[in-house]
């Protein structure tokens, strides 16, 4: 596709998703500025075992998801997404200074569940803001064009965290300090730099989940939930890629360029993969992200050194952007436009719920049979996904 031609999909996606595109950058930068230096300080600093950051980890991102049900219904039900997405951003902020004040691994964790707490109340409200807002031939590039963005953030947050470490000799807390400034900048523009949009039904107010609504979510619909679930399973917290690179015998203060590497690449292929789920068939996509994620997955489990671990975290990288856009674009294509926030919740929440066991799991085979051992799990667990997307490929042409 020519220059011109991706330009003009560009200048069609409205400025609110640009604003809310901005908007998860800032945060990202604040969140992953204290995630990349997590592990290494609750292991290093703090005594915690790998066990015991997969349990804190899945229940982190697990919170995250059930609160986005809650979320998304509310915002179906008040028929306003800005201002709940608003709190949520500004939890996740004011979150920032305990892990800098800290003392033990129960701090930390409340901590991190706080920060997910916030990110589940904001999560369903701003998809479902973005697919408002956004025609429906250019969801998967605005959703995209939003992750990009967001993922610009991943990769700057760890860029800051290793000059932080690398000037002040491995002063987690104050990196942690820092963190508090984009985050706070992040609430700002979002309260200031979008107006909520007129809602279809805006007439109407029931309650989004009783039986006659959910009766509403399709057989579609509720495939992109399973299939997103599948995801789930098969990729668990990138804490481990963390630690992977710490068993690589990188220095400590530059083991956050992990996370850069998998955030830069990411952040180049969202959005061109955004674009590309408007023009060919989701399914081969998906496929496709998946066969990068069991790649992902085998080059790890064989990184004993750090040039491994960065093609590893940049396959896994790939494969975020290849299906997180997608997977979004998918649940508003199949979801009525006045249960988007509810659908969206409804996603986030059994994906949550399943990398709470993926991330369990990941840390008790790394405490008990080893790393090779983690990744080849997941390994596994990608292609019995890749097996249900097969089988219900043969479904769908068999009824035909």
């Amino acid at each position: 596709m020519s220059s011109d031609s991706r330009a003009g999909v560009l200048r069609q996606i409205p400025r609110s998703v640009w604003v809310l595109g901005c908007v998860s950058l800032l945060m990202d930068v604040s969140s992953e500025m204290i995630h990349s230096l997590l592990p290494m300080f609750l292991m290093a600093s703090l005594g915690a075992s790998a066990a015991t950051i997969g349990v804190i980890e899945g229940v982190a991102e697990a919170t995250a998801p059930i609160v986005k049900l809650f979320s998304g219904v509310l915002s179906d039900y008040l028929r306003n997404r800005k201002w709940l997405a608003v709190t949520g951003y500004a939890l996740g902020a004011l979150s920032k200074p305990f892990f800098a004040i800290a003392p033990t691994i129960g701090v930390v964790a409340a901590a991190r569940i706080a920060d997910r707490v916030g990110k589940g109340i904001r999560g369903a409200p701003r998809d479902a803001l973005v697919a408002d807002v956004t025609p429906s031939h250019l969801r998967g590039a605005a959703f995209g064009l939003r992750q990009s963005l967001d993922t610009v953030g991943a990769f700057l947050g760890p860029l800051l965290g290793v000059a932080v470490m690398l000037a002040w000799r491995d002063n987690f807390r104050l990196a942690f300090w820092l963190a508090l400034i984009p985050g706070l900048l992040a609430v700002a523009v979002l309260a200031m730099g979008i107006s909520e949009p007129r809602h279809e039904g805006e007439h109407r107010r029931g309650n989004p989940i009783r039986w006659h609504s959910i009766k509403r979510l399709s057989r579609s619909y509720w495939w992109v939930v399973a299939v997103g679930a599948s995801f789930s399973l098969a990729r668990f917290s990138e804490a481990f890629l963390v630690l992977r690179a710490m068993k690589s015998g990188v220095p400590i203060a530059l083991v956050p360029l992990v996370m850069v590497a998998m955030n830069i690449v990411y952040a180049l292929s969202a959005y061109p993969f955004g674009k590309l789920s408007d023009q060919m068939s989701h399914n081969r996509l998906l496929v496709g992200g998946l066969l990068v994620l069991v790649a992902s997955d085998i080059v790890l489990a064989h990184g004993a050194h750090w040039a491994l671990v960065i093609v590893g975290v940049a396959l896994w990288g790939l494969h975020m952007g290849m299906t997180q856009g997608l997977l979004a674009a998918m649940v508003a294509q199949t979801a009525p436009a006045d249960l988007r926030g509810t659908a969206f919740g409804f996603f986030n929440l059994l994906g949550g719920l399943v990398t709470v066991a993926s991330s369990v799991i990941a840390g008790a085979l790394w405490d008990h049979a080893g790393v090779q051992a983690t990744f080849y799990a997941g390994a596994g667990f990608g292609v019995l996904t890749l097996l249900l997307l097969a089988m219900a490929g043969s479904i769908r042409a068999a009824r035909r």
